[in-house]
C-alpha cells in the first residue's frame, strides 16, 4: 500500500487545489479563517490553503485564509 502524501495541499491557491481535487474526484469540505482585527486588509478573493485534514469518513477538511492586500494585483490568480 502506498503511503499517503502528507500536506500536499497547504500554502496553495485554493483556485488550484480545488481544480485539481474536482479532477481526481476526491471529497473536500472548506472553512474560510479570518483575522480576529481588520488591521491589514485582505483580499477576499485571493484564498489560500493553511490547513489540511482528512477526517474519518475519508473527507479532505481544508482551511482557507485570505491573502493580505498588496499592491500589485497580479499577485491574485
Amino acid at each position: 500500500m502506498a503511503a499517503e502524501k502528507s500536506l500536499s495541499y497547504v500554502g496553495r491557491p485554493f483556485s488550484e487545489v480545488e481544480a485539481e481535487l474536482e479532477t481526481a474526484g476526491i471529497s473536500y469540505q472548506t472553512e474560510i479563517t479570518r483575522p480576529t482585527r481588520d488591521f491589514f486588509k485582505t483580499e477576499e478573493r485571493c484564498l489560500y490553503v493553511v490547513r489540511e485534514r482528512k477526517a474519518p469518513d475519508g473527507t479532505l477538511r481544508l482551511a482557507l485564509a485570505a491573502r493580505l492586500q498588496a499592491s500589485c494585483p497580479e499577485l491574485c490568480l
